[in-house]
């Protein structure tokens, strides 16, 4: 398909469009996320590779949208908008919950017998590793407090109680959203699946994130980089050459 969505600006942001690019990288952001996380990623990338942000409503200028608040329903809108995307080979990266969305709408695609050809799964255990959390049911101070220990979000911004009041129904029921999510242990992708992983993640371990070789048909690799739950914030050139290495390496292989 070549035809772009209707609501090409809605969900989908391209920060630095790369229309003759031979391949397709789509970002997931995370929990309370948005699109623009990925901007500098984008930048970085064009114009060899056309980077696509998704953009979840409820957030930022989508915030007067209702929010959806579990992983199902948000993947089927996702994988509507992507469909039209999908004239080159596509690459999906998510981190934290956008590894959960990512693989999700990658299961979608696969269906209709289509799919990425890789999918990056960051800062996020294997779909079937459950915790029992309940960050969604705390009040507003346990939520911030939550956010504040990933150590992804600027303190000071998290001191503007009118950001404050804009941000907090995005991350509950993000939060919502990945606390009931369930996966069945069986459910696999055919893609080849990279985890990637903070080395001092409180969220996901090494053995969490190894889980993921479990949901793939295809090959598997887990890199695991120094950091936390947001390593990338500090490791963004180490990701950014594994990207390229794949995009490098996958666009040789349709040459031969």
């Amino acid at each position: 398909m070549s035809a772009f969505p209707a609501d090409d600006g809605l969900w989908c942001r391209r920060f630095a469009p790369a229309p003759e690019a031979a391949h397709r990288l789509v970002c997931f952001p995370h929990a309370g996320g948005s699109a623009s996380y990925y901007s500098p990623v984008a930048t970085a990338l064009s114009p060899r590779v056309d980077v696509v942000a998704v953009q979840y409503p409820g957030r930022q200028d989508r915030r007067h949208e209702p929010l959806i608040d579990d992983i199902g329903t948000l993947a089927d809108q996702v994988h509507q908008v992507l469909r039209a995307w999908d004239d080159r080979p596509l690459t999906f990266f998510g981190h934290s919950m956008g590894a959960l969305v990512a693989f999700e709408v990658a299961r979608r695609f696969e269906r209709e017998g289509s799919g990425p050809v890789r999918l990056f799964a960051s800062g996020r255990r294997a779909p079937s590793r459950h915790r029992d959390e309940n960050v969604h049911r705390r009040d507003d101070d346990g939520i911030i407090a939550e956010v504040k220990s990933m150590s992804g979000t600027d303190d000071r911004l998290l001191e503007d109680e009118e950001l404050i009041r804009m941000i907090l129904p995005a991350l509950r029921g993000d939060y919502r959203a990945v606390e009931t999510y369930r996966c069945a242990p069986d459910a696999t992708v055919d893609c080849p699946v990279t985890a990637l992983v903070g080395d001092s993640d409180p969220k996901t371990s090494l053995d969490e994130a190894q889980d993921w070789e479990k949901h793939t048909t295809a090959d598997f690799e887990l890199r695991v980089m120094p950091g936390g739950h947001f390593y990338l914030n500090s490791r963004a050139a180490d990701v950014l050459k594994i990207l390229d290495e794949h995009v490098t390496s996958h666009t040789a292989l349709q040459d031969t």
